[in-house]
């Protein structure tokens, strides 16, 4: 199992940034995605980043250009900074580990944390 502990959500006005930390509990080098997803009041979970352990990102479309996720694999974190906040980016954010051993697959998450974006 893998533990995961984010920190790095506050109030922040629109145009500011944030850089959201994600804290495994045990080396993540083999963890095949890390990823962030968010969900805002009233609406599902929705991924927003993610970067395998070969080091390939994604993210959806809403958030390209402005968020940027990496990881260390020596501190077992991963981030996600955030710059040109919106509105519409508030929500809690939750890191994930998705893993897969021997064609079986395992998702860890998080408790959250709050990010919310004033206009």
């Amino acid at each position: 199992q893998v533990q995961l502990v984010e920190s790095g959500g506050g109030l922040v006005q629109a145009g500011g940034s944030l850089r959201l930390s994600c804290a495994a509990s045990k080396s993540i080098v083999r963890i095949n995605t890390m990823g962030w997803y968010r969900r805002a009041p009233g609406k599902q979970r929705e991924l927003v980043a993610t970067i395998t352990s070969g080091g390939s990102t994604d993210y959806v479309d809403s958030v390209k250009g402005r968020f940027t996720i990496s990881r260390d694999n020596a501190k077992n974190t991963v981030y996600l900074q955030m710059n040109s906040l919106k509105p519409e980016d508030t929500a809690v954010y939750y890191c994930n580990a998705h893993m897969v051993i021997i064609s079986m697959q395992y998702d860890y998450w998080g408790q959250g944390t709050q990010v919310t974006v004033s206009s």
